[in-house]
């Protein structure tokens, strides 16, 4: 266990305890926030990954390489305005693989196998399932607002038993295959039984709030810098921050905007998640060249 983590125990419990003292709506509001600053932005400097994937440090490639970006987030927002069924499958997909690749990036030194990518994606599942089943009744108003149509019936409980069964399944094939794995499993055992208090003991935003942040943005904030500018430190965040303000201030002022407008609306929520979507798809690509980049060194 890293001191990273051993700090995101504290973290989260810490979070777990503070939050007894909010209200609900506090929560929310809380948690929407730290979302803002801390989730954006891990995802702020995307372009800056790419030129240093791409070795190409021009002002032409630049350009074509933020049209490209920008094109990648319309089409994301197009998705979901038109399909926003298909559209919210496949970010559910592509988040749960991103939030497995950065929990377990450390299982191979080599471009991943197809074995190491599906269990990513299927533990990234059952985080999410996990976080489902415990705020059922919030989540089915969400999908029903993002999909335009209420959902009558959903059981949650067999979503979560079947990623359950699909995660010991591939993880008894890890076990099998990969040493890292073998060694980082009791670990996450522990790991786990701490998501599950806190998805089970929070509000669904604050609950999310405390894994996004604590156990995915923070982590992968602090990869993205090792891998810009060799290792991290405090001067070397100061940089990070400076290169992805612009982008930052642009979505955190767009969200508010929006936050603004509907706050009173429970279709807020909704619009919230479609615009980390729509930012997520670029973004996944983006860490999954990086993650490529350095096994490859």
């Amino acid at each position: 266990m890293t001191n990273s983590n051993n700090i995101g125990i504290v973290l989260s419990f810490f979070a777990l305890w503070i939050a007894t003292y909010f209200s609900v709506e506090y929560q929310q509001i809380t948690g929407f926030v730290i979302i803002f600053l801390f989730g954006i932005l891990h995802g702020a400097n995307d372009l800056r990954l790419i030129s240093k994937i791409k070795n190409e440090k021009s002002v032409n490639n630049y350009r074509k390489i933020l049209v490209y970006y920008l094109t990648f987030v319309t089409t994301g927002v197009l998705l979901f305005y038109l399909l926003p069924e298909w559209a919210l499958v496949i970010f559910i997909l592509v988040s749960a693989y991103h939030f497995g690749e950065q929990h377990w990036n450390q299982l191979s030194t080599e471009k991943n196998s197809p074995i190491i990518s599906l269990f990513q994606l299927v533990y990234g599942l059952f985080i999410f399932a996990l976080l489902f089943y415990f705020h059922q009744k919030e989540v089915t108003v969400i999908i029903g607002e993002i999909i335009h149509s209420p959902i009558k019936a959903f059981n949650f409980t067999y979503l979560l038993q079947f990623n359950g069964l699909l995660l010991i399944a591939f993880s008894l094939v890890m076990l099998w295959k990969n040493t890292i794995f073998k060694n980082q499993l009791p670990v996450n055992l522990v790991y786990l039984i701490l998501f599950t208090i806190i998805f089970r003991n929070s509000n669904l935003i604050w609950a999310f709030a405390i894994y996004f942040i604590i156990w995915h943005s923070l982590p992968s904030i602090k990869d993205q810098i090792c891998f810009l500018y060799g290792q991290y430190s405090f001067q070397n965040f100061v940089q990070y921050f400076k290169a992805a303000f612009l982008y930052w201030f642009v979505s955190v002022t767009g969200i508010a905007l929006l936050y603004f407008l509907f706050r009173k609306e429970a279709v807020f929520t909704a619009l919230f998640f479609s615009f980390l979507a729509a930012i997520t798809f670029p973004h996944v690509l983006v860490i999954m060249k990086m993650q490529n980049r350095i096994k490859e060194n």
